[in-house]
């Protein structure tokens, strides 16, 4: 390597290293992503404010995008005001996904689905629960209604880890709840909590902005009138 390209690389690599963290995604390849998650979640928090919500913090967004493989960083905690976005691992639910390949096959809103919901939700209180400190989660669609009856919440679990991903090539299941590992969710704790907006949908946004299709069409599982369940292909709307 001749002395103008030793500089060169060493300038460059210096380059990065003073980014600010924000910028760091363009050298990381998701600028395209980010640019898209922040457009989302200002979308969203549009949209739950003209539908008479009252969002109490506006600052950051969390957008489960489970477009994705469960081995996907698919959590993103966007941040409006610094335009930054951090990724971390989030679990589905079981009835989500009955046969446990890492896909998400079906939303539900139903008591007793176990499965993940689509929608818009507002952050609520802690509490202690079964897996020990929770976020209560507000459900503010038509798709997600019934989150606090079902205690829909987010929560920490040791199957949403990147190690059991490493090890398993997936994550495990929860029972709707979106679940992070450890770690993740005491960044959830402190950066979600206080009547921020959790948006949870299938956008399939990879690291490099392409969009990835699940080998499935995802649908929804509904109550008939009559009181049966009948499967819709998920629409994408709410």
């Amino acid at each position: 390597m001749d002395r103008r390209t030793l500089i060169t690389s060493a300038l460059a690599a210096g380059a990065v290293m003073a980014a600010p963290t924000g910028a760091l995604a363009q050298f990381g390849g998701t600028a395209a992503r980010d640019s898209k998650l922040l457009s989302i979640a200002r979308e969203e928090i549009a949209r739950a404010i003209d539908g008479g919500n009252h969002v109490w913090r506006t600052d950051i967004v969390g957008i489960a995008d489970f477009g994705l493989h469960s081995s996907q960083r698919r959590f993103h905690f966007v941040d409006l005001e610094k335009e930054r976005v951090e990724s971390y691992h989030v679990s589905h639910g079981t009835g989500s996904d009955s046969q446990h390949d890492g896909w998400l096959k079906r939303y539900s809103n139903i008591e007793g689905s176990e499965a993940t919901s689509r929608g818009a939700y507002l952050t609520r209180s802690w509490y202690k629960g079964r897996y020990g400190t929770s976020l209560r989660l507000d459900g503010l669609d038509p798709t997600n209604s019934n989150a606090l009856p079902r205690a829909i919440v987010m929560h920490q679990a040791d199957y949403a880890t990147p190690e059991h991903v490493e090890r398993w090539g997936r994550l495990g299941r929860s029972n709707g709840c979106l679940a992070m590992g450890p770690e993740q969710f005491d960044r959830a704790l402190i950066d979600l909590s206080g009547g921020r907006l959790v948006v949870a949908g299938s956008y399939g946004l990879a690291a490099d902005g392409s969009i990835v299709r699940p080998p499935i069409v995802q649908t929804d599982l509904l109550r008939s009138d009559r009181g049966g369940t009948f499967e819709r292909t998920n629409p994408g709307v709410y």
